[in-house]
Protein backbone atom coordinates (compact mmCIF):
# COMPACT_ATOMS: atom_id res chain seq x y z
CA UNK A 1 0.00 0.00 0.00
CA UNK A 2 1.48 3.36 -0.95
CA UNK A 3 1.84 6.20 1.55
CA UNK A 4 -1.15 8.25 0.35
CA UNK A 5 -3.51 5.26 0.37
CA UNK A 6 -2.27 4.31 3.83
CA UNK A 7 -2.89 7.85 5.11
CA UNK A 8 -6.42 7.81 3.67
CA UNK A 9 -7.02 4.44 5.31
CA UNK A 10 -5.75 5.69 8.68
CA UNK A 11 -7.89 8.83 8.43
CA UNK A 12 -11.00 6.78 7.62
CA UNK A 13 -10.22 4.35 10.44
CA UNK A 14 -9.78 7.18 12.96
CA UNK A 15 -13.00 8.90 11.84
CA UNK A 16 -14.88 5.62 12.16
CA UNK A 17 -13.46 5.11 15.66
CA UNK A 18 -14.51 8.65 16.67
CA UNK A 19 -18.06 8.11 15.40
CA UNK A 20 -18.25 4.70 17.07
CA UNK A 21 -17.20 6.15 20.44
CA UNK A 22 -19.75 8.95 20.06
CA UNK A 23 -22.46 6.36 19.42
CA UNK A 24 -21.33 4.31 22.46
CA UNK A 25 -21.33 7.48 24.56
CA UNK A 26 -24.88 8.28 23.44
CA UNK A 27 -26.14 4.74 24.22
CA UNK A 28 -24.43 4.87 27.62
CA UNK A 29 -26.11 8.24 28.22
CA UNK A 30 -29.55 6.78 27.44
CA UNK A 31 -29.06 3.76 29.69
CA UNK A 32 -27.47 5.84 32.47
CA UNK A 33 -30.25 8.44 32.33
CA UNK A 34 -32.85 5.68 32.54
CA UNK A 35 -31.15 4.19 35.61
CA UNK A 36 -30.87 7.61 37.25
CA UNK A 37 -34.57 8.27 36.55
CA UNK A 38 -35.55 4.91 38.03
CA UNK A 39 -33.35 5.48 41.10
CA UNK A 40 -34.64 8.99 41.74
CA UNK A 41 -38.27 8.86 40.71
CA UNK A 42 -39.31 5.25 41.32
CA UNK A 43 -36.97 4.11 44.10
CA UNK A 44 -37.01 7.57 45.74
CA UNK A 45 -33.21 7.65 46.08
CA UNK A 46 -32.07 11.19 46.85
CA UNK A 47 -35.57 12.56 47.43
CA UNK A 48 -36.83 15.34 47.51
CA UNK A 49 -34.24 16.56 44.98
CA UNK A 50 -34.75 15.89 41.28
CA UNK A 51 -31.04 15.20 40.80
CA UNK A 52 -31.60 12.86 37.88
CA UNK A 53 -32.78 15.74 35.68
CA UNK A 54 -29.69 17.82 36.51
CA UNK A 55 -27.30 14.91 36.01
CA UNK A 56 -28.90 13.98 32.68
CA UNK A 57 -28.81 17.60 31.52
CA UNK A 58 -25.10 17.96 32.32
CA UNK A 59 -24.36 14.62 30.68
CA UNK A 60 -26.36 15.62 27.59
CA UNK A 61 -24.35 18.87 27.37
CA UNK A 62 -21.15 16.79 27.44
CA UNK A 63 -22.52 14.62 24.61
CA UNK A 64 -23.28 17.78 22.60
CA UNK A 65 -19.63 18.85 23.08
CA UNK A 66 -18.48 15.38 22.01
CA UNK A 67 -20.72 15.60 18.91
CA UNK A 68 -19.30 19.03 18.01
CA UNK A 69 -15.76 17.71 18.38
CA UNK A 70 -16.39 14.71 16.12
CA UNK A 71 -18.58 16.29 13.43
CA UNK A 72 -17.38 19.91 13.36
CA UNK A 73 -13.90 20.43 14.79
CA UNK A 74 -12.22 17.20 13.66
CA UNK A 75 -13.73 17.49 10.19
CA UNK A 76 -11.84 20.75 9.58
CA UNK A 77 -8.78 20.26 11.75
CA UNK A 78 -7.59 16.99 10.28
CA UNK A 79 -4.15 15.81 9.14
CA UNK A 80 -4.18 18.05 6.08
CA UNK A 81 -4.88 21.11 8.26
CA UNK A 82 -2.05 20.07 10.61
CA UNK A 83 0.37 19.71 7.68
CA UNK A 84 -0.59 23.14 6.33
CA UNK A 85 -0.08 24.73 9.74
CA UNK A 86 3.28 23.01 10.20
CA UNK A 87 4.42 24.07 6.71
CA UNK A 88 3.30 27.66 7.38
CA UNK A 89 5.10 27.77 10.74
CA UNK A 90 8.25 26.22 9.28
CA UNK A 91 8.25 28.77 6.44
CA UNK A 92 7.81 31.55 8.98
CA UNK A 93 10.70 30.17 11.04
CA UNK A 94 12.94 29.86 7.97
CA UNK A 95 12.10 33.44 7.01
CA UNK A 96 12.98 34.64 10.50
CA UNK A 97 16.30 32.73 10.38
CA UNK A 98 17.15 34.32 7.03
CA UNK A 99 16.38 37.75 8.47
CA UNK A 100 18.62 37.09 11.48
CA UNK A 101 21.43 35.82 9.25
CA UNK A 102 21.11 38.90 7.05
CA UNK A 103 21.22 41.12 10.11
CA UNK A 104 24.32 39.35 11.43
CA UNK A 105 26.02 39.62 8.02
CA UNK A 106 25.21 43.33 7.79
CA UNK A 107 26.61 43.94 11.27
CA UNK A 108 29.86 42.14 10.37
CA UNK A 109 30.40 44.36 7.35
Amino acid sequence: MDKETHEQYEYARNRLRQKKYLFYHFVLFLIGSLFMFVANELLKYGEPEAWDIWASTVWFFIIILHFIKVYVIDRFMNKQWEREQIDRLMAKQQNRLRQLEAKIDSEKN
